[in-house]
C-alpha cells in the first residue's frame, strides 16, 4: 500500500499551535513578494532545510509583525494573497490565492497572519524525521505533503490502523492535523486523501477503485490543468470515469497518455521517487513598477549575492547564466551565456549586470520583474578554466568562499558590496 499524508491548512495551522486564541475562529496566512532582501536595513535570512520540495531555498522570518506593517503599504493600500485559509475562514468563502483585501471582504472579522516560513519549513522538517522513523520509505512531495510506501511492511487488514497511529502520533508530537490516503496506488491515495479531509482517513482497496473514481470531476484528478481538462471536455471525457472508459484514446496519445490512464486507473505501479539533483538555482522577484535603471542594477547586485551564496551552500560550479526582465506592460526580454570561468560572486555580478545592458530593450519603460537563473552545473566532469583570466578568478573564487563562511555563521546580509547601498 501507498500513502498520502497531507497536513491540513498547514500555515494557518503552524501558527495555532502556541496560541490557543486562534483556535475556532477565521484565519489566514497571506503573502506578498518578498522585496525585503531590496532593503538597506541588515535581517537575518534561513537556509531552507528542505531539498526537492516546492519552497523558497532563502526564507525570512516575519515573526512579530503586525497587519499593517506587512501587508497595507504606506499609501494604505492592502497587498499580498491569500496561500493558507482555516476550515472556518473558508466558509465564509476565503480561498487560497484570492487577495487579502477581497477575503476581508468576504470575511470582515478574518485575522490575517504574515507568514513565517522558518517556522514552517522547521516543522516539515521535524514531520519528515518523524514520518522516516515510521515509514520504511518516505518521498517528500511539497512542504506539506509526504508519500509513503508501506507495502510488504503493512497488510491490507492493517492498514487502517496504520494510518490511524501515524496520524495521532503527528497530532500528538507536532500539534499539527494531518489527512491521510492510502491505496496501491500512489495517485490514488493522493486523490483520496481529498476525501478524508479534515483530519481523516480514506482507505482505497484495490477492488474499490472503479467505483471511487467513477463520479469524480477531472479538474480534482492531480496533473491534470486546465488545458488538458479542455481537451478531454471537447471529447465529452468529464469525470474519472469517463477516463476508464476510454483507453484506447489515452493509449493513442503516447507516452503521457498511458501515464494519465494508468495513474487514474491506480494501475501505474508508481513508486516512491528518489530525489534528483538539482540542475539549475534560481531567485527572482516581482515589484511595483520601476523606471530607476541604477536602482534595477542595485537589485541585480543584491540578488547575485544571495545566489552566490545558495551556490556555495550546493557545492556547485554553473556554466550558464541567464536573466530575464519584465516591463510593466507586459512584454519581456532574456538572454543567457556560456562560459568556462571559475564562479564566484564577483563574476556572477559582471555576468548579470552585462546581460541586463543588453537585454533591456525598452530603457523608458518600468520594470516590474527580475528573474536570475544558474545552470549547466560542471561538478562531477569538472570544467576547463579559462587560462586567461584564471589567476583572477582563483583569487575571487577564495574572496567569495570565505565571504560565503562569514554569511553561514552570522547571516546573508553581514556582507554587502558598496553596490547594493
Amino acid at each position: 500500500m501507498m500513502l498520502h499524508l497531507d497536513l491540513d491548512c498547514f500555515f494557518a495551522a503552524a501558527h495555532r499551535i502556541d496560541a490557543p486564541e486562534l483556535h475556532g475562529i477565521p484565519i489566514a496566512v497571506g503573502g506578498r513578494s518578498n522585496l525585503s532582501i531590496f532593503e538597506r536595513k541588515k535581517e537575518r535570512r534561513y537556509l531552507s532545510a528542505i531539498e526537492g520540495a516546492f519552497t523558497s531555498s532563502i526564507l525570512s522570518s516575519n515573526e512579530g509583525k503586525s497587519f499593517e506593517e506587512y501587508f497595507v503599504d504606506p499609501d494604505g493600500r492592502v497587498r499580498g494573497i491569500i496561500t493558507t485559509a482555516s476550515y472556518e475562514a473558508r466558509a465564509y468563502g476565503v480561498k487560497t490565492a484570492m487577495s487579502v483585501a477581497e477575503a476581508l471582504r468576504h470575511c470582515p472579522h478574518l485575522k490575517v497572519l504574515p507568514p513565517n516560513y522558518p517556522l514552517y519549513n522547521e516543522l516539515s522538517r521535524q514531520l519528515r524525521v518523524m514520518l522516516e522513523r515510521e515509514i520504511p520509505s518516505v518521498e517528500q512531495f511539497s512542504i506539506d505533503e509526504f508519500f509513503g510506501d508501506v507495502s510488504g511492511w503493512v497488510s491490507d487488514r492493517e492498514i487502517e490502523s496504520f494510518a490511524l497511529k501515524i496520524k495521532e502520533k503527528v497530532h500528538e508530537e507536532l500539534k499539527l492535523p494531518i489527512s491521510i490516503g492510502a491505496s496501491r496506488s500512489k495517485w490514488i491515495a493522493k486523490l483520496a486523501t481529498e476525501f478524508a479531509k479534515p483530519h481523516g482517513i480514506k482507505v482505497i482497496y484495490p477492488g474499490e477503485v472503479d467505483y471511487f473514481i467513477k463520479d469524480i470531476p477531472i479538474e480534482k484528478f492531480p496533473g491534470i490543468g486546465k488545458g488538458y481538462q479542455e481537451r478531454l471536455s471537447g471529447r465529452g471525457i468529464r469525470t474519472l470515469g469517463d477516463v476508464k472508459a476510454r483507453e484506447a484514446l489515452f493509449y493513442s496519445w503516447g507516452k503521457p497518455g498511458r501515464q494519465l490512464y494508468n495513474r487514474v486507473c491506480g494501475i501505474d505501479e508508481e513508486g516512491i521517487s528518489v530525489s534528483h539533483a538539482k540542475k539549475s538555482i534560481g531567485i527572482g522577484r516581482t515589484f511595483d513598477p520601476q523606471s530607476n535603471r541604477d536602482e534595477i542594477r542595485r537589485r541585480i547586485t543584491i540578488l547575485c549575492r544571495h545566489l552566490a551564496f545558495l551556490v556555495y551552500k550546493g557545492g556547485h560550479m554553473p556554466t550558464n547564466y541567464a536573466l530575464k526582465i519584465r516591463y510593466e506592460y507586459g512584454s519581456k526580454s532574456k538572454d543567457a551565456v556560456s562560459t568556462n570561468r571559475l564562479f564566484s560572486e564577483q563574476y556572477a555580478k559582471e555576468v548579470m549586470l552585462g546581460l541586463f545592458r543588453q537585454i533591456d530593450i525598452h530603457p523608458s519603460h518600468a520594470i516590474i520583474q527580475l528573474n536570475l537563473t544558474l545552470s549547466n552545473f560542471a561538478e562531477g566532469r569538472g570544467v576547463t578554466p579559462d587560462i586567461l583570466h584564471y589567476g583572477e578568478d582563483q583569487k575571487a573564487s577564495r574572496l567569495t568562499d570565505s565571504m560565503q563562511k562569514l554569511r553561514e555563521k552570522f547571516g546573508i546580509d553581514i556582507i554587502k558590496s558598496g553596490g547594493e547601498m
